[in-house]
């Protein structure tokens, strides 16, 4: 999609810009354009501005993400430095939609939070775990947010309690354009070092069965109910199993890796073939987690 003219900022926009470098499987074409706000009102009246015709996405750390080899047309909003706190009020946590999960966590236990150490595990930031559920460690994000503050396509500010956003497993019901910007988290009374303790042994159980230190896409598949996708993937043979440079990680199944030029369509055919060998060997249809956008080069 060609765009001529778009808003003036405050922040930085920048056309064709490369998004590989900022997602984790390190794959993938580039942003027709990226904008990084300098604020909520720059991000506000930016999306005022533009036309309607123009599509937008958030980015995040890009953690659970396939951007295909011929880019993402459009603009694809990235939350900085502006959006990345976390502050206690009582017994909540406010935090930016551009708050990673440790930072959240971290900030938590600093104020005697619990019941968010599980926001250590997940690698991404709060609009990206807000808008997708996302969860770990037998916890999701609607188990713990009290509401959260999104602008909507068109500019307009709107913070929506828990309750409007329709959670489901993996899923919310924000309509697409949206952006989340802060999120209210409630926790409970609790010592710093015990919750510390938590989240180390959420961190170490992480480094000991998931491929943290390779190019990879976090949990590929959703668990279908009464089941696991890795345990169902391993049974269909897929451990390991290789399409070009993308690769099923032999220490987690349902983790692909790009282990050196794999492209976004040898990662994303791979997962193909996995589901359809896994509908195969057990009937199963196995549903993608991780979100896949852009246009097929």
């Amino acid at each position: 999609m060609a765009i001529v003219t778009l808003p003036r900022v405050r922040g930085s926009l920048t056309a064709d810009a490369p998004l590989a470098p900022l997602v984790w499987f390190k794959a993938g074409g580039a942003a027709a354009w990226l904008f990084e706000p300098a604020d909520r009102d720059d991000l506000c009246a930016f999306l005022a501005e533009l036309d309607p015709a123009v599509p937008v996405m958030a980015l995040g750390l890009g953690s659970n993400l396939i951007v295909r080899d011929g880019g993402v047309p459009g603009v694809v909003v990235r939350l900085g430095k502006p959006f990345a706190y976390a502050r206690a009020e009582g017994d909540s946590l406010v935090c930016g939609g551009g708050a990673s999960g440790i930072l959240v966590s971290s900030a938590a236990r600093d104020a005697g939070l619990a019941g968010l150490e599980f926001l250590r595990s997940i690698p991404g930031t709060v609009g990206g775990f807000v808008r997708m559920n996302g969860g770990a460690y037998g916890r999701e994000t609607a188990d713990v947010l009290a509401a959260a503050t999104i602008v909507h396509r068109d500019g307009r500010l709107e913070t929506l309690p828990v309750g409007a956003l329709g959670y489901s497993y993996r899923h919310s019901a924000l309509p697409e354009g949206a952006v989340v910007i802060e999120a209210v988290f409630a926790g409970t009374p609790g010592d710093p070092a015990v919750i510390q303790v938590e989240m180390d042994r959420i961190a170490a159980a992480r480094e000991a069965s998931q491929p943290l230190r390779s190019k990879t896409g976090g949990s590929t598949f959703k668990n279908p109910p009464g089941d696991k996708a890795w345990a169902l993937i391993d049974r269909a043979g897929c451990r390991g199993l290789r399409l070009g440079d993308a690769q099923v990680s032999e220490k987690h199944c349902n983790f692909l890796l790009n282990l050196g030029a794999a492209t976004s369509a040898e990662i994303e055919g791979l997962g193909e073939e996995v589901r359809t060998r896994v509908k195969a060997a057990t009937g199963i249809e196995l549903e993608w987690e991780i979100k896949r956008v852009g246009v097929v080069a």
